[in-house]
């Protein structure tokens, strides 16, 4: 990152809108990358495209394939994720702040993580297609749960406490 991202040239910034509209941005630290250089010019014509690019990264994939990538042994669950997605979008607050942290603090605070990781760990389809007993239940559960939450706490990192 550049030193000051006040002295960002025109053409720079262009090209940063460039690839925001594209979506050929993709990742949640490239993401935060250009949000904070963004910040530090506080030029109004950056919110929309910053806006718009973390709704992409949220609604097609984008952050269920990160998070995904960080949990290999126990892929992080698309449900749990989709929940925490209606409930921020049925909430006051999605005009303000950022989508993806919004969501992955729902999913944090509304303590999803726990409840999705019990509901896969039932599944018969885990099991071979057999009833699993209640200590593999548990057993499953807790594996998912300290997986996904190593990494939803991997993800928050990018962010202070306030979404900052």
């Amino acid at each position: 990152m550049m030193s000051d991202p006040r002295n960002l040239s025109a053409t720079n910034k262009a090209l940063l809108l460039r690839s925001l509209n594209a979506h050929s941005i993709n990742t949640l630290p490239e993401l935060r990358r250009i949000e904070r250089i963004f910040a530090a010019l506080n030029a109004p014509d950056t919110k929309q495209p910053m806006k718009a690019a973390w709704v992409y990264y949220v609604n097609y994939h984008s952050l269920l394939n990160e998070l995904r990538g960080m949990t290999r042994q126990y892929p992080f669950s698309s449900e749990c994720l989709d929940d925490a997605k209606r409930r921020v979008a049925g909430g006051a607050a999605t005009s303000q702040g950022n989508l993806c942290w919004q969501v992955l603090m729902k999913v944090k605070g509304a303590n999803l993580i726990p409840h999705y990781a019990r509901l896969l760990a039932a599944k018969p389809a885990m099991w071979g297609g057999r009833a699993p007993s209640s200590t593999e239940i548990e057993k499953l559960a807790a594996a998912c749960t300290t997986e996904w939450t190593r990494a939803l706490g991997t993800l928050l990192r990018h962010w202070d406490a306030n979404g900052q």
